[in-house]
């Protein structure tokens, strides 16, 4: 792992930033009648040598006079999403650099007809709503239009997608409302939101996939908690069955909860979903038959594909089976530089600062360490990160590559142990994990309770 790559900038990414940061600049005012072409202007020529020139310059020439319609922002929307892929590629190739790992081929994608027109039809209108209002100019009327769209939206299962992301963007609006007496408004976030939803009115694309066959080594979980949903994501590196070459892939969980659940407690509604993370508790392998894999690497998780394995260590994976293992491509639409999460093992590192906030060195190279990604459902600290020799995590981008631990070896009483953030993941003898779990199935019992008294009313 060469870190020195890391710290060395890259040609043209602080223009293209600056690009993306005008056009937002446009957005919250908004784009009824912008006083701002300059960004509309920027973007235009940033995408000048694309098959987008055409279309977005004259996208830009109409919102700048204040005659655009719909099919104007998703042009102006795509291109937005294309600079900010340029930046995924420029971020994602350093790295690829820097790991000296293999890549993996494209796989052609297919294109399907829009299902449900109206449907997205309706979602456009509201979201071009949105970007004439400008994010000062949202209020509870505006937002509020979203409601009956978003909930024809998620009776559709193809369009799950955008449903999601609409749902949880009006949330977010709603809860910022009026704009006008924002403070301060998450400009790229809403940018990439509303840009996102944008293109996936028009854009339905669907990957190909194939089954593999062969054994799984987990290298770690990464836990995201929201108040009303909690998801992990399994870092593993697959070895084919035919001998191939090895693979990084994932695998997802996702479900909803009650945010009166939290910490380890969370493992208890991902479990049932999910057979793998028991593998990850026991430090052991799984052996697959014929489960369903994107050409992105995103196992379709079924469990009647998957069983138990041999003892597996996720540090000795890191150590000899990782550096071979072939990182797949990204999806077109995927391309953000927010979506990197590549997984990495280091070692020999010295370490600055203390727990609240740690910062690797290599030979006078830095590597910032974000530890407060660190879940608190398992026994991984900002501690046992700031006394380790050896880490397994993931390198993400955020205005510079940065680190968030998923394991490290730590020494414990004279000797060296593993510590694992996903360790409770399939339950746990640890005083602190039982505590927490104890606590979520208290809190399980009563909210069952509580439905079963209000469904027999």
């Amino acid at each position: 792992m060469r870190i020195d790559l890391l710290a060395d900038p890259i040609a043209g990414l602080d223009e293209a930033l600056a690009v993306v940061d005008a056009f937002d600049d446009v957005l919250v005012a908004g784009l009824l009648r912008p006083q701002k072409v300059a960004g509309l202007t920027e973007l235009a020529d940033a995408v000048a040598g694309s098959p987008l020139a055409a279309r977005v310059a004259e996208a830009a020439e109409k919102t700048a006079a204040g005659a655009a319609g719909e099919e104007h922002f998703v042009s102006l929307a795509a291109a937005r999403i294309a600079v900010f892929g340029s930046v995924h590629d420029a971020v994602f190739e350093r790295l690829a650099e820097a790991t000296g790992r293999p890549r993996g081929e494209d796989s052609p994608r297919q294109a399907s007809e829009a299902e449900s027109p109206s449907l997205l039809a309706a979602a456009r209108s509201w979201l071009s709503d949105l970007a004439r209002a400008g994010w000062q100019g949202i209020d509870h009327d505006l937002v509020s239009g979203s409601a009956q769209v978003i909930s024809a939206l998620l009776a559709e299962p193809s369009l799950r997608r955008l449903a999601v992301l609409l749902d949880g963007f009006a949330a977010e609006l709603a809860a910022s409302c009026p704009g006008a007496a924002l403070e301060r408004v998450p400009v790229r976030r809403w940018g990439d939101l509303w840009s996102r939803a944008m293109v996936l009115t028009l854009h339905h694309e669907t990957s190909a996939t194939s089954t593999v066959t062969g054994r799984l080594l987990p290298l770690g979980v990464d836990l995201l908690e929201h108040s009303t949903a909690a998801q992990a994501q399994v870092h593993a590196v697959f070895e084919p069955e035919d001998g191939t070459a090895p693979r990084l892939v994932r695998a997802n969980v996702t479900v909803p909860k009650p945010d009166t659940i939290i910490g380890a407690g969370i493992w208890q509604l991902l479990r049932p979903h999910l057979s793998l993370l028991t593998a990850i508790s026991e430090g052991r392998s799984m052996d697959l038959s014929d489960m369903p894999v994107t050409a992105e690497g995103d196992l379709l998780w079924q469990d009647e594909y998957a069983r138990l394995g041999e003892p597996a260590d996720a540090f000795s994976t890191a150590r000899v089976v990782l550096p071979k293992a072939v990182t797949p491509v990204v999806a077109p639409l995927d391309r953000h530089p927010v979506r990197i999460a590549v997984p990495v093992f280091l070692e020999g590192y010295d370490i600055e600062g203390d727990e609240d906030e740690v910062t690797f060195t290599f030979a006078g190279n830095r590597l910032f360490v974000e530890t407060d990604r660190i879940p608190a459902a398992g026994p991984l600290t900002p501690k046992a990160v700031a006394s380790s020799s050896a880490c397994i995590g993931l390198i993400r981008w955020d205005g510079g590559y940065r680190l968030q631990p998923l394991a490290v070896e730590t020494t414990v009483r004279k000797k060296t142990t593993a510590v694992h953030a996903g360790a409770w993941a399939g339950g746990t003898t640890d005083k602190a994990g039982v505590k927490a779990e104890k606590a979520a199935t208290d809190a399980a019992a009563v909210l069952r309770e509580r439905a079963g008294r209000l469904l027999r009313k």
